[in-house]
């Protein structure tokens, strides 16, 4: 947790829905609690049908929870009337999958609509959407319409529209899933620029680790409607607890053996057997010689077998899988030297 004051909260959050045939609820959500505190980016990531789609629906009311209470910078959205709502969700931005555009509106009108459906003067409408408009780098497709603007364009029309009613939060639902790699990227840079510059808080869900790595101070991971685990995004790459979180993160951090490495591993140890041990660099350590002054210390031959070098909510990060002598006593004073220059290790098994 974080002593920054939250600015979104979930309580004890439930949600079910009836079951399609008729008798009996389905759980969407079960004992839900999170924090989301001010000025952060939280991604929510989750595999299709963990229930992240629910969840951020009740951020604005789109859904009402079952139980529990959400509550949106001190007012409990679950408590409200419906022009309760209405009044609540100018303070929460929403930035959708498919853009949601209006085809026959050029992006200003797109970005102007909010305010126009707020009884907001024309005026003001131009000193808010042309200042937008230009933070989000489109001052120049301002009279172009959707048609005539590509994926990335149109999702930073959707991002300006989002901002046009001053909101103190941004829900973002997955919102670069249907972007390729290099959009995603843009879309990702200018959430972190609306973050920084805006002093927004941010609450993301994705079902791509990636994203949540470019973007996220904070993660909670979501898994058949609870949050299975929850921290700093470093921390949660880190050290991941939960094998969902593990799966998840396998192929990004280099986690995952390549397959015919992964055929000949055995887990138990037989006599003259090398021990694959994976160590995870991590902080201001993340550079340090490590094995080199292993291999020096105990007089043994380190062969590296797969590597790769991150960077984590800016944070280095790095994964290094080995093959060591396999004998318990050497193994376990190599796993002891590593681990006493403040990185973590794992015995994968051995070959």
């Amino acid at each position: 947790m974080t002593d920054t004051p939250a600015v979104i909260r979930f309580e004890g959050v439930e949600k079910t829905f009836p079951a399609r045939s008729g008798t009996g609820a389905v759980s969407a959500l079960s004992n839900v609690n999170l924090s989301v505190p001010e000025g952060a980016i939280v991604g929510v990531i989750g595999r299709s049908g963990a229930g992240k789609s629910t969840l951020i629906r009740l951020v604005n009311g789109l859904e009402r929870p079952t139980a529990g209470r959400v509550v949106v910078d001190g007012t409990d959205i679950t408590a409200l009337s419906e022009s309760g709502l209405r009044e609540a969700r100018r303070s929460i931005g929403m930035v959708f999958q498919h853009f949601n555009l209006l085809a026959r509106r050029t992006a200003y009108d797109n970005v102007a609509l909010p305010l126009e459906i707020a009884g907001v003067s024309a005026r003001e409408i131009k000193a808010r959407v042309e200042p937008l408009l230009d933070l989000v780098g489109l001052a120049d497709k301002r009279n172009r319409y959707p048609a005539e603007l590509s994926g990335g364009q149109k999702q930073r029309v959707g991002i300006a529209r989002a901002l046009a009613t001053q909101p103190r939060v941004l829900l973002s639902d997955e919102a670069t899933s249907a972007l390729d790699p290099e959009t995603t990227n843009q879309i990702l840079a200018l959430l972190r620029k609306v973050n920084a510059e805006l002093k927004l808080t941010v609450l993301l869900i994705t079902h791509e680790m990636a994203v949540i790595k470019s973007v996220a101070d904070r993660v909670a991971v979501l898994d058949g409607g609870q949050i299975v685990e929850e921290g700093r995004t470093f921390e949660i790459f880190a050290r991941p607890q939960h094998p969902t979180t593990r799966s998840f993160l396998s192929a990004l951090t280099g986690a995952t053996l390549p397959a015919y490495f992964v055929d000949r591993l055995k887990s138990d140890y037989a006599p003259g057997a090398q021990a694959v041990l994976r160590i995870v660099f991590t902080g201001t350590h993340a550079t340090d010689p490590v094995l080199s002054r292993v291999s020096r210390d105990l007089g043994i031959d380190i062969n590296i077998i797969q590597a790769q070098v991150d960077d984590i909510a800016g944070e280095p990060f790095g994964v290094i899988v080995v093959s060591v002598p396999g004998d318990p006593q050497t193994l376990s004073s190599i796993v002891a030297s590593v681990e006493g220059q403040g990185h973590a290790t794992e015995v994968v098994g051995y070959v």
